[in-house]
């Protein structure tokens, strides 16, 4: 997905931090901080639960101020990083309302590299994406997409990017609502409300993109053109290359029982949801979305 070269991107809340290894310790103390990590790693399926530790000061942040312009964007990652949440803000601020959520931003969109202390302990590459509900923090390492890519299959592109960024700011969206915290029972596999909770993030990422093309600058330049078909096909080969099928193919055992996020097909099919129909086709938990 292309960014307008003229477009203003400023607005964009993102940061880079350095590498540190260590990782913040819970108020608490350290089995509480665990026990949070777990839940989070049930909602967000990844495992945190190895990482916690002493606390250590991370430096400054750069906050990509030379990401000015949706040109920038288009050539640089880090920029089309800031671009996305530019958009994505944007996106977010209308649409919320229509879903019944009180919207606010997240408290940062950290790219990092190697490892990043969060609210919920520190992540590492091996983490992956991931949004923190106690800071209300997306990280991303920015390594991903290589891996994404190489490692997992997808086509890569920009809009294969941006939908990460999507899904992530999705939870957000989760966060604010309750959902996030009303789906902590522990339970995976099908029709459970951790696999229902991700698969409405890739809704929301589809919403999105979607209605990406409208979102405006304040100069109201918009940020984005619209989506080619290869472009969509670019976002949708990442929603299914993160399937929970096609990940455990890899090893050679496929177990549904077991599955936090869904199977390939149910990613692409509630991205495409999102895309078709917007926010308000997002609803993974209505009762008619019981077979997902």
């Amino acid at each position: 997905m292309t960014f307008n070269d003229k477009a203003d991107i400023s607005s964009g809340k993102v940061s880079r931090r350095g590498r540190n290894g260590a990782i913040i310790g819970g108020a608490g103390g350290g089995g509480l901080l665990i026990v949070g990590l777990i839940i989070l790693s049930q909602v967000l399926g990844v495992d945190l639960t190895g990482l916690a530790g002493n606390g250590a000061d991370q430096g400054p942040a750069d906050t990509l101020q030379q990401c000015e312009t949706g040109a920038d964007a288009n050539a640089d990652l880090d920029c089309r990083m800031k671009g996305a949440s530019a958009s994505l803000d944007d996106y977010w601020a209308a649409e919320a309302s229509s879903i019944g959520v009180d919207y606010s931003p997240p408290a940062d969109f950290v790219l990092f590299s190697d490892g990043v202390n969060t609210g919920c302990g520190t992540a590492s590459s091996a983490t992956g994406p991931f949004y923190c509900p106690a800071d209300q923090v997306l990280y991303v390492d920015t390594s991903f997409f290589a891996e994404l890519r190489d490692g997992y299959g997808s086509s890569g592109g920009p809009l294969a990017q941006m939908y990460v960024v999507a899904h992530e700011w999705g939870h957000h969206i989760q966060n604010l609502a309750g959902a996030l915290a009303g789906s902590n029972d522990g339970d995976t596999g099908p029709g459970s409300a951790t696999i229902r909770i991700e698969l409405q993030a890739d809704c929301f990422a589809g919403a999105w993109v979607g209605d990406a093309a409208n979102t405006e600058d304040e100069n109201g330049v918009t940020f984005l053109v619209a989506p080619t078909r290869a472009e969509l096909d670019d976002a949708l080969s990442a929603a299914a290359a993160v399937g929970d099928d096609r990940i455990q193919a890899q090893s050679g055992r496929v177990n549904p029982e077991s599955w936090t996020h869904g199977s390939s097909a149910q990613r692409q099919k509630w991205f495409t949801a999102g895309y078709r129909g917007g926010a308000a086709a997002c609803d993974t938990f209505s009762p008619t979305a019981a077979q997902l």
